[in-house]
């Protein structure tokens, strides 16, 4: 779901924003809600914008009914989609139940996002239900998901019995989601195989070198080790961030990283190694290394537009799944945090992460509410949720 801001989409929206905002001025409150969630699905940036904040700041006792109600029959089918995303950040008791009912729908987006909802409530998830439509769910935009809240489960027996042949198995592109995913969810007793993928050159080898990282297992040290006297340049970063996951030469590791960072930013020759080494940047970035993330604000705000753009997307991801350490890393930055807050609006320009950007609007407007009014905590959220367009 990317979304342009910039040029002749947003002439157009911003007409259809007007629009839209002189029917509110005219009309009742639910008749409001009515148009803002039909304009979910409209083609114009701003008018979806507009319409989402105007069912965020809806009632609830009115909005879930009313965003229920579009999951289940509206007619565009983007709309159904986006009324869910929107309606679990309501978080209301009947939600789980519909979240089930729509696994089943022909909605591609609807069931990937049941399956994100399942990645991040494991506990009570249908995993028979689950580990059944594996093999059904073959489109690239649908089956990460699901693989992924399988990995989120895989303590149970059922769920990881279906995972852990698609590690060696399959193709590239749904293997290095599954590699990835059992990283971030620890999953040591694939250790063994994901190591296997790690020594083997090639387009999974970064993703497998980090998961092994991600796992920590100490045993594989000495594999890191043997990989990084022979490996690429390229390859060099995420073994270097895997090594220091490990804890393991962290202050030297460190060092590298940010050197090579700023190394590929300064000149447009070194593409490649600026995009590993802000992914293997962003992979420490993501488990709350506030180092990791002080690097890529720092190097990713001043940087020019070719360079700036994998590292924002970097640091978008690392917010994403971490964003209460996205917060506090904005929150010390005293001298650019408008710069830094503008990096990360750049990032979730480029995302394709409707669900998990909602979480993190869900995230920063929890912290608001808690932050004393006047308060820099309470000033930065605000900053966030404006720039972001929430």
């Amino acid at each position: 779901m990317f979304r342009r801001r910039h040029g002749s989409w947003i002439a157009a929206g911003l007409v259809a924003v007007a629009v839209m905002t002189a029917r509110i001025e005219a009309a009742p409150r639910q008749s409001t809600l009515a148009t803002a969630i039909d304009s979910l699905g409209a083609f114009e940036f701003p008018t979806r914008m507009a319409a989402s904040r105007t069912v965020r700041r809806a009632p609830a006792a009115q909005a879930v009914p009313a965003l229920t109600a579009a999951v289940r029959s509206h007619k565009d089918s983007y709309v159904r989609y986006r009324a869910l995303v929107l309606l679990v950040g309501f978080d209301d008791p009947a939600t789980p139940a519909l979240i089930r009912s729509v696994m089943a729908d022909p909605n591609d987006r609807l069931r990937a996002l049941a399956y994100e909802w399942f990645e991040r409530h494991p506990d009570g998830a249908p995993v028979a239900a689950l580990v059944e439509a594996l093999p059904k769910e073959t489109s690239e935009f649908v089956r990460p998901a699901l693989t992924r809240a399988l990995a989120a489960m895989s303590a149970d027996p059922r769920a990881r019995q279906a995972i852990a042949p698609l590690v060696m198995s399959g193709e590239d592109f749904f293997r290095g989601e599954v590699i990835q995913a059992l990283g971030d969810y620890n999953a040591t007793w694939a250790s063994a195989s994901i190591v296997s993928v790690a020594k083997l050159d090639g387009p999974l080898q970064d993703d497998a070198v980090l998961a092994v990282g991600k796992i920590g297992d100490a045993t594989v040290v000495p594999v890191l080790a043997a990989l990084q006297k022979q490996a690429s340049r390229e390859r060099q970063p995420a073994i270097a961030a895997a090594i220091c996951m490990s804890g393991t030469n962290s202050d030297g590791m460190r060092k590298y990283l940010d050197d090579t960072l700023r190394f590929a930013a300064a000149d447009n020759r070194f593409q490649s190694l600026l995009r590993t080494s802000s992914h293997a940047i962003g992979a420490l970035a993501a488990r709350g290394d506030q180092d990791a993330l002080a690097s890529l604000l720092t190097v990713g705000s001043s940087a020019r537009e070719q360079a700036r753009a994998p590292i924002a997307l970097a640091f978008g991801a690392a917010a994403v799944q971490n964003p209460e350490a996205i917060m506090t890393a904005l929150a010390a930055r005293k001298t650019d945090q408008a710069a830094a807050i503008e990096l990360l609006r750049d990032a979730f320009d480029m995302l394709e992460e409707d669900f998990a950007e909602e979480m993190f609007y869900i995230t920063v407007r929890r912290g608001l509410w808690a932050a004393p009014e006047g308060s820099p905590a309470r000033r930065l959220a605000e900053a966030v949720l404006q720039k972001l367009e929430f």
